[in-house]
């Protein structure tokens, strides 16, 4: 694996549909050369650092390729995918999706070490971003989520550098494959949901979730994630 990395993007806060909510998920193209820092791309900000950013979730990549999905299935979000970004990632590339990475996946870009840290779990800001009040649903059901980095290796990114897989020490655990057992429908199956547990590359977060799955032999509720406060989404 070999994807060129064309731009970076960052985001400061700003209001956020009907105003109420602050969010830096409308990210933009930075100058070079882009540092990479253990807590993200330096000038990138988020605006609720209990939910977004620290050392599990440094890089946001949201793959090109699925804009086009998504303008498809919905012709009116063609001018909020004019520009890559539009999702809050930091990374935008074409030829590689949520089939092709796995957990774990250590990956050179620039002089950085990244690693595949987690998938994203789809909030309710999507649903503000995006004027669909069920958008972050349809991004969890899609399965086209993105994934979040680690840094193992302060760097500097220039452009035309590649992102360059260099171990991949969990193949059997594509990001599609994680989406499906959290998402397919039920808890998922124990075994699975117990070897996810179990992953060290895995972040705590999602370690935990997969053993509370197994305890609690039922789906978490997504409601707030996923719906957000009702005053907030009411335009």
């Amino acid at each position: 694996m070999k994807i060129l990395i064309e731009t970076l993007f960052a985001g400061t806060a700003e209001p956020l549909g009907n105003g109420r909510v602050q969010s830096c998920i409308n990210k933009r193209p930075i100058a070079p050369p882009w540092r990479i820092l253990r807590t993200g791309l330096a000038g990138d900000s988020q605006a609720d650092l209990r939910h977004h950013g620290g050392p599990e979730k440094a890089l946001h990549h949201y793959p090109r390729d699925h804009y086009a999905a998504w303008i498809e299935e919905d012709p009116e979000l063609a001018r909020a995918l004019t520009h890559p970004g539009a999702f809050g990632e930091n990374l935008s590339t074409f030829g590689i999706d949520e089939n092709a990475i796995c957990i774990g996946d250590v990956c050179a870009a620039g002089s950085a070490l990244i690693q595949v840290s987690q998938g994203r779990q789809p909030c309710w800001k999507l649903n503000l971003r995006f004027g669909r009040k069920d958008m972050a649903l349809r991004v969890q059901k899609s399965g086209r989520t993105g994934w979040y980095y680690r840094v193992l290796r302060e760097g500097v990114i220039e452009p035309g550098s590649a992102l360059e897989l260099v171990e991949r020490a969990r193949p059997d655990w594509p990001l599609s494959r994680m989406a499906a057992l959290l998402y397919g429908g039920g808890p998922g199956d124990p075994g699975e949901l117990s070897e996810m547990a179990s992953i060290p590359e895995l972040s705590l977060s999602w370690r935990s979730l997969a053993a509370r799955r197994i305890t609690m032999e039922r789906v978490e509720d997504s409601t707030a994630r996923l719906d957000g406060p009702n005053l907030q989404q009411r335009e």
